[in-house]
C-alpha cells in the first residue's frame, strides 16, 4: 500500500506506517517529557552552551580577513588608476623628447632658453612619475625579452651576440612589476 500523505480539509495528514504483520501489536511512540518530573531531559542529549570565546575569535578573524581583502582591493584599484593615467601621459612625454631633440638641432637659432624650459618641464614630469613608482627603462645592451621589449627590426651587428638589443627607438615604462609600455628596440641578428 502507498504511504502518501492524504489531504483532508486543508490539513495534511501524515500516513501511519502499516505493520508487516497485521496481527502484530503496534507500539505507541514514547511520550515527550513534560519537563516537570525528574525524568525530564534524562534521556535527551544536553544542549551544549555556545563557546563565546570561540565565536568571538572566529568573528575577529573574519573581520580581519575582510579588512585585509578591502585593503588589497583598494591597492589594486589605485594601481590600476595610476597605470591608466601614466599610459595617457606617455605620449606627452614622447612629444617633449621630440621637442627637445628638434630644439637642440636648431641650437644656433637662439632658442637655447626655450630648450632649457622644455627640458625643465620634462624633468618635473619624470620626477613626479618616479615619486609614485613609474620609471622609464632603456634596455640597450640587454638580451631581448618579448615581455618587456617590442622588436622593431633586426640587423646584423659584428661583435654583438644574437638577440641583444643594439638600439632603443623609444624607452619603455614600468609601474612596479607591470610594463606600462614596452621599449621599442632593434635586436642584433
Amino acid at each position: 500500500m502507498s504511504e502518501e500523505p492524504q489531504e483532508t480539509g486543508g490539513e495534511e495528514q501524515v500516513p501511519v506506517a502499516e505493520a508487516a504483520d497485521p496481527a502484530a501489536p503496534v507500539e505507541a511512540p514514547d511520550p515527550e517529557p513534560s519537563g516537570d518530573g525528574p525524568a525530564a531531559g534524562a534521556g535527551a542529549p544536553a544542549e551544549a552552551e555556545p563557546d563565546f570565546r570561540d565565536l568571538y575569535l572566529r568573528a575577529a578573524a573574519e573581520t580581519e580577513n575582510v579588512r585585509k581583502r578591502a585593503r588589497r582591493d583598494v591597492e589594486l584599484a589605485q594601481a590600476k588608476g595610476v597605470a591608466r593615467l601614466a599610459r595617457e601621459l606617455l605620449p606627452a612625454l614622447d612629444n617633449l623628447d621630440r621637442a627637445i631633440a628638434a630644439a637642440e638641432q636648431q641650437e644656433g637659432s637662439g632658442d637655447h632658453e626655450m630648450t632649457k624650459g622644455v627640458r625643465l618641464v620634462q624633468q618635473e614630469l619624470l620626477g613626479a612619475m618616479a615619486r609614485i613608482g613609474i620609471e622609464p627603462y632603456s634596455p640597450e645592451g640587454e638580451p631581448f625579452d618579448p615581455h618587456h621589449h617590442e622588436a622593431m627590426a633586426q640587423q646584423p651587428v659584428e661583435g654583438v651576440a644574437t638577440g641583444t638589443i643594439v638600439t632603443v627607438y623609444q624607452p619603455g615604462y614600468r609601474y612596479k612589476d607591470e610594463v606600462l609600455r614596452a621599449a621599442k628596440v632593434v635586436v642584433a641578428a
